[in-house]
């Protein structure tokens, strides 16, 4: 990953509407937004924990930001955040993320829905809230994200996702859910390769491939195998490709530059017991190189170690109420900028929770952080 000079954040999400009527502005929304995320990246989950924060730091906000009528109320911080546009938020995001950085060609660019479990809340009839996030697997970064629509499920919010990135070059990769000829089209428009997982979702299209790999007059050789240990477990992964699909694409004609079908067959060893599972996929890259295309199949499940669990384990998100209006979504935004920030903090060689703690202590290093500037002294506003 190549980072590249970049306007302050709070220059890249000045754009955000101000929710707020003229008359009930006593503290910038721009102030607002800054003492949140610096209250996130050091550990703060909730309101009252955000205001207690910037109390706590109020002399050294005071200096930073030139605050006029000091440090805003929870109920202030919870009342904006409910009533920021979230879309325009996320769109905002990306445009800072796509500013930070240069992905490498080929980029695998995991898309993955999560659920915010405690933002149900059954007394106002409101269902938990799922985000969809795009999730750059080697340069460890949240490239987007888009709410799922009330009442709606992810296919419909992938493709606004996609809308917001630059993917150019990439390899997406996408669970079955996101399997669709839509889907794969407008990958292929914006001149990226996809490789989409297969289940009975499609029509017959799983079906006809399961058994060509089945086949003994069909199954390709094997092209790759690779073998992972540890914990007392073994496994074994086969990776079988092929791109003679002429008989695939005449019965399923609507997919766009598809290229070849993917078995990846997964043998775990654990004790006494031993397991066996294939999968099925398909893509628009050759099939030349099975073993790159295991490595992408595999990437693609690093979503949910290196951001779906982090945020859970490191920011404690399954756990928060913000349930106000847009307040859940929008600050899950946030703790996707306060991820971004702190991985790309490379000074300091902790893990993502001791590194807030840091940030928690030292305010050198926290303003290191959001402005990604050693030294620096105060954000641009």
């Amino acid at each position: 990953m190549k980072l590249r000079p970049t306007a302050s954040i709070v220059e890249h999400f000045a754009s955000i509407p101000d929710p707020r009527m003229d008359r009930r502005k006593r503290h910038k929304l721009s102030d607002i937004f800054f003492i949140t995320l610096c209250a996130v990246i050091c550990g703060a989950d909730d309101w009252a924990s955000i205001e207690q924060f910037g109390r706590a730091k109020e002399k050294w906000f005071t200096r930073v930001l030139d605050l006029k009528h000091g440090i805003p109320s929870h109920d202030t911080f919870g009342r904006v955040f409910a009533l920021i546009d979230t879309q325009k938020f996320s769109e905002c995001f990306s445009r800072w993320v796509a500013d930070l950085c240069d992905l490498s060609e080929g980029e695998i660019i995991a898309i993955d829905g999560k659920c915010l479990r405690r933002s149900l809340d059954s007394a106002s009839d409101k269902a938990a809230i799922y985000m969809v996030s795009a999730w750059a697997t080697k340069n460890q970064l949240v490239l987007g994200q888009q709410r799922v629509d009330d009442k709606s499920n992810e296919i419909t919010a992938i493709p606004k996702l996609l809308m917001q990135l630059n993917i150019t070059g990439a390899v997406v990769t996408l669970d079955a859910m996101g399997c669709q000829t839509a889907i794969a089209q407008q990958i292929v428009d914006k001149d990226a390769d996809y490789l989409l997982s297969l289940k009975g979702n499609q029509g017959t299209l799983h079906q006809d491939v399961k058994l060509f790999f089945e086949s003994a007059n069909t199954c390709p050789p094997i092209g790759h195998t690779s073998y992972d240990g540890g914990h007392g477990r073994i496994e074994t992964r086969i990776v079988r490709a092929t791109s003679d699909i002429k008989w695939l694409k005449k019965d399923h004609p609507h997919w766009a530059k598809l290229t070849s079908i993917i078995a990846v067959t997964a043998i775990r060893e654990c004790k006494d017991k031993t397991t066996e599972e294939t999968r099925y996929f398909i893509s628009s890259m050759d099939a030349s190189n099975p073993e790159r295309l295991g490595q992408i199949v595999r990437a693609h499940w690093g979503i949910e170690n290196n951001l779906h669990w982090v945020l859970d384990y490191a920011f404690r998100e399954d756990d928060q109420r913000m349930r106000s209006g847009n307040g859940d979504a929008n600050m899950a935004v946030v703790r996707h900028i306060a991820l971004n920030l702190v991985k790309t903090e490379k000074t300091v060689k902790l893990g993502v929770k001791n590194k807030r703690l840091n940030a928690g202590w030292d305010e050198d290093y926290l303003l290191k952080i959001v402005t990604g500037r050693p030294g620096a002294t105060k954000p641009k506003t």
